[in-house]
C-alpha cells in the first residue's frame, strides 16, 4: 500500500469512542481503530469487562479510557463524552454498538420486554449521538451499529429487536441531514448479518444450520475484523462522500 492510499484510511491521531465495548463486536471495533492509530475511549455496563479492550487497545501503542456507562441513561452519556473531552480534548468518532436482544413472541412479549430493547437500542443510541454531535468538530464521524434484521426476517421472535434496529436506519438519515452542512459530521449506519459475537453464540446449533446458514451466499459465518474493517473506512477519509446510508455486511443474507 502506498503511504498516500494508507492516509486515507488512517486514524491517526483521532479519537473513537465505542459503546458496548466490553465484549464481542465492540470489543473488535476498539481493537481495529486503534490498530488504525486512534486512541479509544470504551464504554460498557459491564466496566470489569473493559479492562480487556483496554489492553487490546493499548497493545497497538494506543491511549485507552473506560467509562461505566449505561446509553440507556442520557446523564451516563454526557458523563462518558465529558470524560473524553477531559482526558482527549477531542471526539471524532462514535461507533454506536451497545445494544440487547430477546427472542419472545409478540403475543408474550411485556410492554417492559419490548422497552427495554428500544431504551438500549434506539433511544441510547440517540442520546450518545447527541452528546458526541455537541462536541463533534468538522470531519467528524458517527457510525450506528444496525443489523441486518432492520431489512429481513430470521426465523426468531424479534419484533424489538427488528423494530430498534430498523428505526436506527431513519435516525441516521435524519441526523446526517441534520448535521451535514451544519456541522460537517457525517452519520452512517452498519447493519452486519451473522457474525461470531457473544449475541450470536446463544443461537442453537439446529438453528444455525437449519435457517442461518442455507441463506448466506458467502458460505460461512463473518468473520469480526470484516465488520470492523468497514467500521474504519466508514470513518475514515476513503467515505468521506458518504453519508446518510446504511451499510449491509451480511454474505447475501438480505437478498436470499
Amino acid at each position: 500500500m502506498t503511504t498516500a492510499l494508507a492516509g486515507w484510511f488512517s486514524m491517526a491521531g483521532r479519537v473513537t469512542v465505542v459503546t458496548g465495548a466490553s465484549s464481542g463486536l465492540g470489543a473488535s471495533f476498539a481493537e481495529t481503530f486503534a490498530e488504525a492509530g486512534s486512541d479509544v475511549v470504551l464504554g460498557a455496563r459491564r466496566a470489569d469487562r473493559l479492562s480487556k479492550t483496554a489492553e487490546a487497545v493499548r497493545a497497538h501503542g494506543r491511549r485507552a479510557l473506560t467509562v461505566e456507562t449505561d446509553v440507556s441513561v442520557p446523564e451516563q452519556c454526557d458523563r462518558l463524552v465529558a470524560r473524553a473531552m477531559d482526558e482527549f480534548g477531542r471526539v471524532d468518532v462514535l461507533i454506536n454498538n451497545a445494544g440487547i436482544a430477546h427472542a419472545i413472541p409478540a403475543t408474550r412479549e411485556t410492554p417492559e420486554q419490548f422497552r427495554s430493547v428500544i431504551e438500549v437500542n434506539l433511544n441510547g443510541s440517540y442520546w450518545m449521538a447527541q452528546a458526541c454531535g455537541r462536541v463533534m468538530l468538522p470531519g467528524s464521524s458517527i457510525i450506528n451499529i444496525s443489523s441486518v434484521l432492520a431489512v429481513t426476517t430470521a426465523g426468531l421472535p424479534q419484533a424489538a429487536y427488528s423494530s430498534s434496529k430498523a428505526a436506527l436506519s431513519g435516525l441516521t438519515r435524519d441526523l446526517a441531514q441534520q448535521w451535514g452542512r451544519r456541522k460537517g459530521i457525517r452519520v452512517n449506519a452498519l447493519a452486519p448479518g451473522f457474525f461470531d459475537s457473544e449475541m450470536t453464540e446463544t443461537y442453537s446449533d439446529e438453528y444455525v444450520a437449519n435457517t442461518l446458514m442455507p441463506r448466506l451466499l458467502v458460505d460461512r459465518v463473518g468473520h469480526p475484523m470484516e465488520l470492523a474493517a468497514t467500521a474504519v473506512w466508514l470513518a475514515a477519509p476513503a467515505s468521506g462522500f458518504t453519508t446518510g446510508q446504511t451499510i449491509v455486511v451480511d454474505g447475501g443474507m438480505s437478498v436470499t
